[in-house]
């Protein structure tokens, strides 16, 4: 659990920086350059990542049960699964309505995909891994709605089609994750 911590505090605290020290961002990007900055980001982000995967790896084998979800909870999580899928999609997918409509889809599919699992398990491990990331995500795209209203930042042009795209992709995506991925991956098959 102590490696999942610490790979928490590391990860979600780089993708932090612009949330609680955007100046401070901002005089590093000028001191160390744009890929002198990213270097660094990316340095952390992957050490961090590292950490929570090994970390979760280990903390769920002996994790302390707390709740035991009722069967509909993982019904529930794979539509959610599905939204989070169609919404990081649209992180991708420029021109989008509802890339313009919610502004910041990566982030919001992250708070679905924390939310999905939070309701599909039960143990510590779970609560602190995915509750860590739904926390962070709710701050996230508050801070980054609130940027966007003090910069004045208007929807970008829509272009007809590119929902479509992005449903389709999405949807696609998922199925592959959920019925191929999933279970090689991560350990636990969603659907049986």
């Amino acid at each position: 659990m102590t490696v999942l911590i610490l790979g928490l505090m590391l990860f979600l605290g780089g993708h932090s920086v612009r949330i609680l020290a955007d100046d401070w961002r901002a005089g590093q990007i000028r001191r160390l350059g744009v890929l002198g900055w990213k270097a660094v980001y990316a340095v952390v982000s992957l050490s961090g990542l590292a950490m929570v995967v090994w970390g979760y790896g280990a903390a769920r084998v002996d994790s302390v049960s707390l709740w035991m979800p009722p069967t509909a909870t993982r019904h529930i999580a794979a539509l959610l699964m599905l939204l989070s899928f169609v919404l990081l999609t649209a992180a991708y997918v420029p021109g989008s309505r509802l890339k313009a409509k919610v502004r910041h889809p990566m982030v919001l599919g992250v708070q679905v995909w924390a939310l999905a699992h939070l309701l599909a398990n039960g143990r510590l491990a779970d609560v602190v891994l995915f509750g860590s990331f739904l926390l962070w995500a709710v701050l996230s795209y508050r801070a980054a709605r609130q940027r966007d209203r003090a910069a004045g930042n208007l929807p970008l042009p829509l272009h007809s089609g590119r929902d479509v795209i992005t449903a389709f992709v999405g949807i696609f995506a998922w199925i592959i994750f959920a019925l191929w991925l999933h279970g090689p991956l991560i350990g636990v098959r969603p659907f049986g």
